[in-house]
């Protein structure tokens, strides 16, 4: 899924802004890589969050109680959550605070400088993303690691579009890792 046009931090900030929100809630509500499926594939529920989920209308997976939750990206997301303050707004989503988001509370980064680090990490999705195959896999962060792990069973040797490929993505599962917090792609708890 390429990062849509619209995730022009600025533009966001100002909108937020006017509604006199706190700096780590406009951070994390203008961010979003945590529901656009750039940082995880998957968001895990507990069983009572399972039907007041679904009546937000995002498709709820409930076969195995070990994986019950939702893929990435959420369907809420559009350019900002659309169930930031709802009631329903899920658990896990509600708890995940990202190093950024930790570093903003603690005062050791501004909101500006936050911004930086995110549109930062957005140019870089945005360099990788048409160097990625066509997939079924809906989710940025599945489709960047099938193919490097399919690249890097292939030991005879890459293209220059694949060296630069494994070269960006090693750079932004740095950034994830440094900048987010996120070593695991599949889901996350606080």
């Amino acid at each position: 899924m390429p990062v849509p046009a619209c995730w022009d931090m600025i533009p966001i900030m100002n909108h937020l802004a006017s509604e006199n929100e706190s700096p780590s809630n406009l951070l994390c509500k203008a961010c979003g890589l945590c529901c656009s499926g750039h940082l995880f594939s998957w968001v895990r529920l507990n069983a009572p969050e399972l039907d007041p989920v679904q009546s937000l209308g995002v498709t709820v997976i409930r076969d195995d109680p070990r994986q019950r939750g939702f893929t990435q990206p959420c369907p809420l997301w559009n350019g900002v959550c659309t169930v930031y303050t709802s009631p329903h707004y899920p658990r896990s989503c509600k708890t995940y605070k990202c190093k950024v988001f930790k570093q903003l509370l603690d005062e050791d980064i501004s909101l500006p400088d936050a911004m930086t680090v995110v549109q930062d990490t957005l140019s870089l999705i945005r360099e990788i993303e048409p160097l990625l195959p066509e997939s079924t896999a809906v989710s940025f962060r599945e489709r960047v690691i099938a193919y490097k792990e399919e690249l890097e069973a292939n030991k005879g040797g890459h293209t220059t579009a694949e060296q630069e490929f494994l070269s960006k993505t090693a750079v932004l599962l740095v950034r994830y890792e440094d900048l987010f917090g996120v070593d695991d792609f599949i889901d996350y708890d606080s």
